[in-house]
């Protein structure tokens, strides 16, 4: 069985997802509700196709390695102002 390019993305987001998933079971601390699995899944699925597509659009080696640390920079200033509000806009999640 092969697998294409598309199921390993969505495996490796489910599996990703699956970290809080399993601290929710053990730890008081980590409190996940359905919507924050929602957005962490959107914002995983867009930076895994966003990767997936420079890796299939760009051949020059420079050129992916810069988008694909751009992208993952973008990502995670995202996740960060989400998760706790580093640039105090409206969609901090404090």
């Amino acid at each position: 069985m092969t697998f294409s390019r598309t199921h390993i993305i969505l495996f490796s987001i489910a599996t990703l997802l699956l970290v809080p998933f399993v601290a929710m079971q053990f730890s008081s601390e980590v409190q996940w509700s359905a919507f924050d699995f929602l957005v962490a899944g959107i914002l995983l699925s867009a930076l895994g196709f966003s990767i997936d597509l420079v890796l299939k659009k760009s051949k020059n080696f420079q050129k992916r390695l810069f988008w694909v640390l751009t992208l993952i920079g973008l990502f995670v200033l995202l996740w960060a102002e989400i998760a706790v509000g580093i640039f105090g806009s409206p969609i901090a999640g404090t």
